[in-house]
């Protein structure tokens, strides 16, 4: 597989990797098809799984390198990973407040964001999603776009399991959307359409990300630790909430632990 990327540049190595996140969201939306419900202690586990491989990959795929880069600077090693993840999280903390979003297993009394009450319960279940695929899609941007300035094939294998393990938490994202607006009566095609939908950020947000790092190489710490940041926001926010809201706490934090150790192991074993 690395030896097929390699003949692409980081912008399109990106896209490509991305289709293949954006896939894997497709593949859970489209459990609608084998049934209507899904039992609520798996999904819980499934969400609590994704928030760990998301944990993992923010360390050791975004602000371990991100450190490495700067150990030469002036200001210190610490201050672009430390910078760059705080602004991460604000960005997103903004657009929480912005963008009208529903999270799953969440009454409509609950939705967030600029005047969420105009808008349908299936819309605000996309756009939920959709919030937690912005930072997925610009880390695996910047990782493959971090290549265009001198990285090597370890690189562009780190690159490429930070997209599987991106890859393989989106299954239970697709699902997330898809699974309540079958269980509220909307067709399976529907269904499977707008649980999809919400992955089509991620190559539009990678694309945008490798293309801005790949010309500004001194961003380059910066721009990982402000992907890591954003997809911590993300899971302390909704990820690990929504996954323990139901009362399977246990479960959904021990299933956390097994996604973080299995990312862990990717990307040291792989990348």
């Amino acid at each position: 597989m690395v030896d097929f990327f390699q003949n692409f540049n980081p912008i399109t190595q990106a896209f490509f990797a991305t289709l293949f996140t954006w896939a894997m969201t497709a593949l859970g939306a489209a459990l609608v098809y084998t049934t209507k419900s899904l039992n609520q202690r798996l999904l819980d586990s499934m969400l609590g799984f994704a928030g760990g491989v998301m944990i993992a990959a923010s360390y050791w795929s975004l602000l371990s390198p991100a450190i490495e880069m700067s150990e030469n600077s002036v200001i210190g090693s610490w201050f672009p990973a430390a910078l760059g993840f705080l602004l991460g999280g604000v960005f997103l903390w903004g657009i929480d407040k912005i963008l009208p979003h529903l999270h799953p297993n969440t009454p409509m009394r609950k939705a967030e964001g600029y005047n969420p009450s105009q808008q349908k319960r299936s819309t605000l279940l996309v756009l939920a999603i959709t919030l937690h695929n912005i930072p997925e899609g610009l880390a695996v941007g910047i990782a493959f776009g971090a290549l265009a300035n001198g990285g090597t094939e370890a690189s562009l294998a780190g690159a490429l399991t930070l997209a599987l393990g991106i890859g393989i938490q989106n299954f239970p994202e697709g699902v997330a959307v898809s699974m309540p607006l079958r269980a509220d009566g909307m067709s399976r095609n529907k269904s499977f359409l707008y649980g999809q939908f919400s992955g089509m950020v991620e190559p539009i947000a990678a694309v945008v990300g490798a293309f801005a790092v790949s010309f500004m190489e001194p961003l380059l710490p910066y721009a990982l630790s402000f992907a890591a940041g954003a997809m911590i926001f993300v899971v302390a926010e909704e990820v690990i909430p929504g996954s323990q809201e139901k009362g399977n706490k246990d479960l959904a934090s021990m299933s956390l632990m097994f996604g973080f150790v299995l990312m862990m192991v990717l990307d040291v074993a792989l990348g």
